[in-house]
């Protein structure tokens, strides 16, 4: 980010972009669906299931398939997972950027806890392409569940501690109120979504205004904030993982048994058993896995609610088993936008702040 200054007043910011690039979406391009969902991990990587669950979506559209029962409730309950990853990092490394070490290292150790989660159920720590068109890629293993309603009950006590460190505290407080306030202005002209639309007191969550999955039957609270600060940015990551426990709470406690994925050998893989006692199964494995699958001809743009604010994938099919043109609408790239109208006429230790608290990642802004 180019500043213009005097001293440590800032005039101007120019964020620039590109470093990071790497053409994932024209790479998407030349890539079956199935082989282009790992690129969509490796885009918002503090998030990642929540960024291959869109496009997920968006080929189940193409395909016009329903998901089972189960594979929602699993879907949803990893999505949530996902949202208290993201936000665990986001509120520790800002105050790291403000000076406050402590909340980062306990935070780790939370985050720690999630990611074992998802090695459970996919061998992978960050990058586990686990929610596939149709479902997910495999059953959550023995015991799982227990484990993840245990976490569900502690965690509550680790927010305590970590508003106890921050929220309270007099110096945060000096830093982050009154500062990198959104208008409503400044949120309409550059398409805010999420966290920074909702500080302004927005109720605009995708999971309620255009629910999917089993959002729609899942009593959950949707925080909105008051002055548009940074301190009522941090405020609703807190309540935002109170509520994610809650909408995690309820997949355990309701989690229907049945099939984790589309029932049409086609579109989903057999199962291992299957493959071993039939030969039909094999084909369509391997063919699977070496072509893919080829939805109708069209296209469409679908968004989801992910801890950033509204990710959403268009995608044009021509009838191929490769898409014809893959967009992402990342929201860390229109609040990076904003940022010389939220910095200008304050002072370089505020840029700091409100970097911290648009939670940014460039790996989704770049692509």
């Amino acid at each position: 980010m180019i500043l213009e200054i005097n001293g440590e007043y800032i005039y101007a910011a120019d964020p620039h972009i590109g470093l990071l690039h790497r053409g994932t979406e024209k790479l998407i391009e030349s890539k079956t669906y199935l082989q282009a969902l790992p690129y969509f991990d490796r885009l918002d990587y503090v998030s990642t299931m929540s960024q291959g669950h869109v496009f997920c979506l968006a080929t189940e559209a193409l395909l016009n398939i329903y998901v089972p029962l189960r594979a929602q409730y699993i879907r949803v309950l990893y999505l949530e997972i996902t949202r208290i990853l993201n936000h665990l990092l986001a509120i520790t490394t800002h105050a790291l950027d403000v000076g406050a070490l402590t909340p980062f290292l306990w935070a780790f150790e939370e985050r720690e806890k999630l990611l074992e989660f998802y090695e459970r159920v996919s061998g992978a720590r960050f990058h586990a392409c686990y929610i596939r068109p149709a479902g997910v890629s495999q059953d959550l293993p023995r015991g799982l569940l227990d484990d993840i309603y245990r976490f569900c009950q502690q965690f509550p006590a680790r927010i305590d501690e970590l508003e106890i460190f921050l929220t309270f505290n007099r110096i945060w407080k000096q830093r982050l109120i009154n500062v990198g306030v959104v208008t409503k202005e400044l949120a309409e002209t550059y398409s805010f979504t999420g966290v920074l639309l909702r500080s302004l007191g927005r109720q605009w969550d995708l999971r309620k205004q255009v629910p999917y999955e089993i959002y729609d039957q899942i009593n959950f609270k949707v925080p909105v904030g008051v002055y548009g600060d940074s301190y009522d940015r941090y405020l609703l990551r807190i309540e935002e993982m109170r509520e994610s426990l809650l909408i995690m709470r309820f997949c355990i406690e309701h989690m229907p048994s049945g099939f984790i994925k589309a029932q049409d050998d086609k579109i989903s893989p057999p199962t291992r058993r299957d493959m071993k006692n039939s030969m039909e199964s094999l084909i369509h494995h391997f063919k699977y896995y070496s072509e893919g699958f080829r939805p109708a001809a069209g296209r469409l743009y679908l968004a989801a609610e992910t801890p950033k604010g509204e990710f959403g994938v268009f995608l044009v099919s021509s009838g191929q088993n490769k898409p014809s043109r893959c967009k992402v609408r990342a929201p860390g790239f229109f609040h990076l936008a904003a940022l010389h109208s939220l910095v200008a006429d304050l002072y370089l230790a505020d840029a700091v702040v409100i970097i911290g608290t648009l939670d940014i990642v460039f790996g989704e802004i770049d692509r």
